[in-house]
């Protein structure tokens, strides 16, 4: 099998991914740009497939015209990024398999970048409640990508719950599937609220126009009169074959359910979002530097702890498309400018200009502190645990529960993540703790004193799903007719 060499890599499709790559095309790289969707955009700008194009696309979208601009480059669809292959002095060897995912011909490219851009965006987070594995309840991101990508309503009652400015969009696309939303409820109260976006308002200047979004999003509210309630959660789902009420309750600033104040409504359907986990199986397989909060570590220039690996968007840390855009180009860039100048002279290149003016360092900074009030505002609260009953299910691959992982922690004696991984089968299902991940690690953080290895929960060996024929077709490639 050849191997391709490309100046830049650029993994990941999204406004991140598009802003890198157009960036270092244009500082004169050779690109190779890829995604493992079929079509580029991310979960942002998430769009009707072009052979049933919606009517005009744009009013659908908040920067619609910036992605029409950067989706007109060479992308590599379907391509699925399966095992980063380190070295000591250059960026990893990535393994792809390009193909539709649940096919069975997909082809193995192999990519060995001079320099690599990862842009692969963020999980949803939704935290677990006694019911939310019941048909029915939905991630809000989930609920929005069958709005955008299919106009599929999820339901006809339907509740959107959880926490940060993302579920004010989700609701505006329920909408315009013909959903009736019964209400918005964010978790942190008034007075968190305010403190977070009263604060040096001066600041909120360059990200102005942020406004405008947001009044388009409480116009559809109030035009639909659908309620919008803070201090608020969803702290259980009824249902037997599927879900048919909530129950909402109260929260003190801590999160934890306030007594008496308990109601049920009835509802077919429930969004969830407590906010984003950056995706770093990819990061993490190449040896990059993560800070505690699991995030890529980069410096001003987006350049990671490997050499000629940089990275952009929300695997740098939760911050929105505005930032992921800002970062992007930076990282593109920097890229570039490793990949194009001498080795003498890459040594140099984590903090040299490498093209970036002030302007743009300036977006990034704006958006980053955009991203920090944000973080204040909706963050989640320790208090959530308080939702939990000891048969509420945590990790739904192997029905592991709450109990179960308490029981663990106290049977064991162990403060080792991977042990108790083990022993309680909590992330070893098929989604590889994708969704459970972080709450099993804050789980058995808090029943063992302190995790001694927290973290682990992102590293696998295999960074996607492959199946074993197409392993040992990469292993034996003269064999794989």
């Amino acid at each position: 099998m050849s191997v391709e060499t490309p100046d830049v890599l650029v993994v990941g499709a999204g406004p991140a991914g598009l802003a890198a790559a157009d960036a270092a095309r244009r500082a004169g790289a050779q690109v190779v740009l890829l995604d493992a969707a079929g079509d580029a955009g991310g979960q942002y700008w998430r769009h009707l497939p072009a052979e049933r194009p919606a009517a005009d696309e744009r009013v659908l979208h908040h920067g619609w015209d910036k992605f029409t601009a950067l989706r007109g480059q060479e992308l590599l669809t379907d391509a699925q990024v399966w095992l980063a292959e380190r070295h000591d002095d250059r960026p990893p060897t990535l393994h792809v398999l390009v193909g539709p995912a649940d096919g069975n011909e997909r082809t193995p490219r192999t990519f060995a970048p001079k320099a690599l851009v990862l842009a692969t965006g963020a999980y949803e987070r939704t935290l677990p409640f006694p019911g939310w594995d019941l048909p029915g309840v939905f991630t809000a991101g989930a609920a929005q990508a069958l709005a955008k990508a299919e106009r599929i309503a999820v339901g006809r009652r339907v509740l959107v719950a959880g926490a940060g400015p993302f579920l004010l969009p989700v609701a505006s696309s329920l909408l315009r599937t013909g959903a009736g939303v019964v209400g918005v409820f964010e978790a942190n109260g008034w007075s968190r609220l305010r403190k977070a976006w009263t604060a040096r308002p001066a600041e909120l200047l360059s990200t102005r126009h942020k406004a405008g979004e947001l009044a388009g999003y409480v116009r559809d509210l109030a035009r639909n009169r659908i309620p919008y309630r803070t201090g608020t959660a969803v702290i259980a789902a009824h249902g037997t074959d599927r879900v048919t009420a909530v129950t909402v309750a109260r929260l003190d600033p801590e999160w934890a359910p306030v007594p008496g104040t308990e109601r049920r409504l009835d509802v077919d359907a429930v969004c969830v979002s407590h906010g984003f986990v950056p995706r770093t199986e990819l990061a993490v397989s190449a040896g990059c530097g993560l800070d505690a909060y699991g995030a890529v570590v980069t410096d001003e220039n987006g350049r990671t702890s490997v050499p000629g690996v940089y990275a952009a968007g929300e695997i740098t840390g939760i911050g929105g498309a505005d930032l992921a855009l800002a970062e992007g180009v930076i990282a593109g860039l920097a890229a570039a400018n490793a990949a194009t100048t001498s080795a003498a002279s890459t040594s140099a290149a984590g903090t040299a200009n490498v093209g970036v003016t002030e302007e743009q360092r300036r977006a990034r900074r704006d958006n980053q502190r955009f991203a920090d009030r944000l973080e204040r505002a909706h963050g989640i609260r320790p208090g959530w645990a308080g939702w939990l009953g000891d048969d509420t299910v945590v990790c739904r691959c192997e029905e592991v529960t709450a109990g179960d992982l308490k029981a663990g922690a106290a049977a064991t004696g162990s403060r080792g993540l991977r042990s108790l991984k083990l022993s309680t089968r909590a992330g070893l299902g098929v989604c590889q703790g994708r969704v459970c991940g972080r709450t099993v690690e804050e789980l058995l953080h808090r029943h063992t004193g302190g995790l001694l290895d927290p973290g682990r929960t992102a590293s696998r060996p295999l960074a996607a799903f492959v199946r074993m024929g197409e392993l040992a077709a990469a292993n034996h490639p003269e064999e794989s007719a």
